[in-house]
């Protein structure tokens, strides 16, 4: 199994769930977050005084797949997330030991 972690832009999240969804992948975690990269903070102007936004709104999704789906989700979110200008994000794929579903306690591939 793999763990799919996406830092996107907020206003990309409808469309990467929709693209998702088209795919089969019926469950997600989105959290709002705050981060910066290259694309750095801003500048703005608050009451006339100005004030740097080091840190700069994103959302990450969390995302738990089979081997055989990651690939394909990964394209996905690519593909949902881009718009071609600086802070896209980053999609960091990771490899998941266990899953455990608390209600049943089904393990694993039935526990996703």
């Amino acid at each position: 199994m793999k763990k799919i972690e996406a830092i996107i832009k907020p206003f990309k999240l409808d469309d990467v769930r929709e693209a998702l969804s088209e795919i089969g992948i019926t469950g997600m975690t989105a959290t709002e977050v705050r981060g910066f990269g290259r694309q750095k903070g801003h500048t703005e102007l608050y009451r006339g005084a100005e004030y740097v936004v080091d840190f700069l709104p994103k959302i990450k999704i969390e995302i738990v797949v089979s081997e055989e789906q990651a690939e394909r989700c990964v394209e996905v979110i690519t593909n949902a997330a881009r718009t071609g200008k600086i802070g896209d994000g980053k999609i960091f794929v990771t490899s998941v030991e266990r899953v455990i579903r608390i209600r049943t306690g089904e393990e694993d591939a039935d526990a996703i």
